[in-house]
């Protein structure tokens, strides 16, 4: 499916509220599980870099586990979006959300009786990190191969970037600019989320609406007709 009729589907609100749980998780992992990103790749390189120069708080093995989770969850979805060439989209898609939305809901079950503040048990600590950042790498890497223009789920940097560079002030002409701010809200508005459900709730409660809201958003756009298209 080519970006131009990726982008007349109804993939982008899709991707919105894909957003929309990646503040979830980064709520839930770096809230519930000690300053570790599992859906955003960048901080964790940053905090790696503190953790082996020995900085207090900051520990090397999270950060790796995390990077190895997501990573392996990219390489996995790289596979499964190269066996779904030809086939129809929304084929390609629910399994994608399946694959996700079990990940998150299998961390929620093993959050159950975490203890945020001890952080403890390690081993659950460890399998949440794993389970998320798997979950959070398979969904990059889907969406990456979408091709949907300024609608990452996850990373905002070039986002913020192109809202300024290519703004009116800048002489631009503004393109994509509701996608681009509702991509940064919709982020937003899952952090803020997540924040409240992890202070007053804990780390099951925001797993399990991660994934719900992952698949009941899937389901809805593979209704769309444009989703029998080839992928």
């Amino acid at each position: 499916m080519t970006a131009t009729k990726a982008s007349a589907a109804p993939l982008p609100w899709l991707l919105l509220l894909l957003s929309v749980t990646t503040g979830l998780v980064d709520a839930i992992s770096v809230l519930g599980l000690g300053k570790v990103f599992t859906a955003n790749m960048t901080g964790n390189i940053v905090f790696l870099g503190f953790a082996a120069a020995g900085t207090p708080g900051f520990r090397v093995a999270p950060y790796l586990v995390a990077i190895a989770a997501f990573l392996i969850g990219a390489l996995v979805a790289g596979r499964v979006g190269k066996g779904h060439a030809g086939l129809p989209l929304r084929r390609w898609l629910m399994l994608a959300a399946l694959i996700e939305a079990a990940l998150l809901w299998i961390a929620a079950g093993v959050a159950v009786g975490f203890d945020i503040p001890a952080q403890s048990p390690g081993t659950s600590l460890y399998a949440i990190i794993a389970l998320t950042g798997l979950a959070m790498g398979f969904r990059n890497s889907t969406i990456r191969q979408l091709k949907v223009p300024d609608l990452t789920t996850t990373v905002l940097t070039l986002t913020l970037t192109g809202l300024a560079a290519d703004s009116s002030l800048a002489g631009g002409s503004n393109p994509n600019i509701a996608r681009r701010i509702g991509s940064v809200g919709a982020i937003f508005l899952g952090a803020a989320i997540g924040a409240a459900m992890v202070t007053h709730g804990g780390l099951v409660a925001p797993l399990i609406l991660a994934g719900a809201l992952v698949l009941a958003g899937t389901a809805a756009c593979a209704l769309h007709p444009a989703a029998s298209e080839p992928a």
